[in-house]
């Protein structure tokens, strides 16, 4: 079986009880799905960190993902120019210090 290369995007989302993370969600599955035809999620994940008082902190977060449909090689100036664009966004539309969103390689099989 072949072995297809792609990029990966993961966004971390804290859930809060506020109607704006529940619509900030919806946007980046709808972004997704119409750039990528689709995504997953993946609700109530235990997230650890340490917080900016230097204390442990836990929140429970949503995991939306989508892989590309290009390999990342060749493309890494328009997914981080992306990615950074969808992160900027994300903490502008919450309450938060900082979003996660991670790009990696992934493989396909056919």
């Amino acid at each position: 079986m072949p072995l297809l290369k792609r990029a990966r995007i993961e966004v971390y989302l804290p859930e809060r009880n506020d109607i704006s993370y529940s619509r900030l969600q919806q946007v980046i599955e709808k972004e997704f799905l119409a750039t990528f035809g689709g995504c997953t999620v993946i609700r109530n994940i235990k997230g650890l960190y340490v917080g900016s008082n230097d204390e442990p902190a836990t929140d429970q977060i949503d995991l939306v993902y989508a892989d590309t449909p290009f390999k990342l090689d060749g493309n890494l100036q328009a997914v981080l120019d992306y990615i950074n664009q969808l992160q900027a966004a994300a903490i502008e539309a919450s309450q938060e210090e900082s979003i996660l969103v991670v790009v990696h390689e992934i493989y396909h099989s056919l």
